[in-house]
């Protein structure tokens, strides 16, 4: 079963290096749904009609099925890295480019790229194929979504590593969401039909215990409906009724630290954001105490702003020693709406002493929504 966040355009023409290519993303909750399966019986589709179509990426994983929906289809030949002695084959993006067809389909957009490899990650392999013009057909499970990965941590009790931006996957002209009930993967799991035997006894007992998928299904389906909901939201009523652009209501802050939480707190305020259609900012406050701590502040706080950045969210550094009337401050001049900040750890009577700048927002902060922001880390890590 699939939903599909449409574009309005059925077919994929050859476009012009003048504009963009567009993004086609079929998007899944667990390894075996059929997102590589049904992206590729599109490909053929989409041959037949014509359409000048190349296989940039294809991982096979022994699936026998879903080898033989490449028959008769052109390959782009891969790059070979040598690793340790070890050699590895990516994507050659710069092949695809030389080669220009009018589509490309790329398996695993989160994958991580081999050290050596031009770019670290495939997606942004994608994004130099979308900005040469050519339309990309890619897949990639709910898992990997950035801004997801304190979620699907608190459900699996696995950090993923690999991910993808959340404003890259929002510039997908289409996303299909290809779907299959928890007890048919399941059942297609123990048929060695996803991984071979051994392989599949594990990931029973790990990642594909039904408790999860079940959650992680839920957690596309949801994901699907809001970026279908959204889209529908942003094109007016009738292409002949100009309407007034929509203000703003909520602006969302995110109190930055050099606590390790920062990561999940950034993450939090980009869905927060992306949720409210709200603007966003992260925001630091450097004041003597941090700048005397040296290069070790000011590497964190680069770290923090960069993967705030890397999200598209707008990041501002502040001067000041009053951490907590300088963020307020700043709160109040730009019509902040909810401050986002991490849960401190409170010693015996710091509620009196008020130390803690967090512990000062939330007591004076009385016309601005505060919400403190709990530490669910360390489960499991791999």
């Amino acid at each position: 079963m699939s939903s599909f966040i449409p574009t309005g355009e059925a077919n994929l023409p050859h476009a012009p290096h003048s504009r963009r290519g567009r993004l086609h993303l079929y998007l899944g909750y667990a390894a075996g749904v059929g997102k590589t399966y049904r992206m590729l019986e599109d490909a053929q589709q989409l041959a037949r009609q014509g359409k000048d179509i190349v296989i940039g990426y294809f991982e096979p994983h022994g699936r026998k099925d879903t080898i033989a929906r490449t028959t008769g289809m052109e390959f782009v030949p891969t790059r070979s890295n040598t690793i340790g002695g070890a050699v590895f084959q990516e994507m050659d993006t710069d092949a695809i480019v030389k080669r220009n067809p009018a589509i490309s389909v790329v398996d695993e957009l989160a994958h991580t790229n081999v050290p050596g490899s031009p770019r670290a990650k495939r997606w942004e392999d994608v994004q130099v194929l979308l900005d040469a013009g050519i339309d990309v057909m890619t897949n990639m499970n709910i898992q990997h979504l950035e801004s997801l990965n304190d979620h699907v941590f608190r459900i699996t009790g696995i950090r993923v590593r690999e991910t993808v931006p959340d404003w890259f996957i929002k510039g997908a002209s289409e996303i299909v969401m290809v779907d299959a009930t928890t007890g048919a993967l399941l059942n297609r799991l123990r048929r060695g039909v996803v991984y071979p035997p051994e392989k599949a006894l594990r990931a029973l007992d790990n990642f594909f215990r039904e408790s999860t998928l079940a959650a992680l299904r839920e957690l596309a389906l949801r994901q699907t409906a809001h970026e279908l909901e959204s889209r529908d939201a942003a094109e007016p009523e009738s292409p002949h009724i100009a309407t007034a652009p929509q203000q703003r209501t909520e602006r969302i802050l995110i109190f930055l630290t050099s606590s390790p939480t920062a990561a999940m707190l950034i993450r939090r305020g980009r869905r927060m954001a992306d949720y409210l259609d709200a603007d966003c900012f992260a925001v630091w406050v450097a004041g003597q105490k941090q700048r005397g701590n040296g290069r070790r502040s000011a590497d964190t706080m680069e770290r923090h702003l960069n993967f705030a950045r890397n999200l598209h969210i707008e990041t501002r550094v502040l001067e000041g020693e009053n951490v907590a009337e300088r963020i307020l401050d700043f709160a109040r001049r730009n019509q902040i709406t909810q401050i986002l900040a991490a849960r401190p750890k409170i010693l015996p009577w710091d509620h009196l002493r008020n130390h803690d700048p967090v512990l000062r927002i939330v007591q004076i902060a009385t016309d601005i929504r505060v919400i403190v922001v709990a530490d669910r880390r360390n489960r499991l890590t791999i």
